[in-house]
């Protein structure tokens, strides 16, 4: 059963270009790792600091794993620094 990840961001008054950045630079490398099958952030029109990330994962495993590598962690670092308020995270799976 594919696990999908729901994540939403709010950057501070400023640096809506910084995450930006940073959710696209996961693309490529996300998408590339095994048990990856989708990963898109998408900004909010109505609310340029607002970014939602949609991905789609083989399983739980897969994402832990992902928990683990290197651009993970140079996201995590940046988004400690230009967020306004903590994610949220949802998982979720095919009722």
């Amino acid at each position: 059963m594919n696990l999908h990840v729901v994540a939403e961001f709010r950057a501070a008054a400023g640096l809506e270009d910084r995450l930006r950045t940073a959710l696209e630079a996961m693309i490529e490398p996300s998408l590339a790792e095994p048990g990856c099958l989708g990963y898109q952030p998408y900004t909010d029109p109505n609310d340029v600091g607002r970014m939602v990330l949609v991905e789609e994962w083989t399983g739980s495993d897969a994402l832990d794993e992902h928990f683990t590598t290197p651009h993970f962690f140079h996201v995590r670092d940046v988004l400690a620094e230009i967020l306004a308020e903590p994610m949220v995270i949802k998982r979720l799976v095919t009722a």
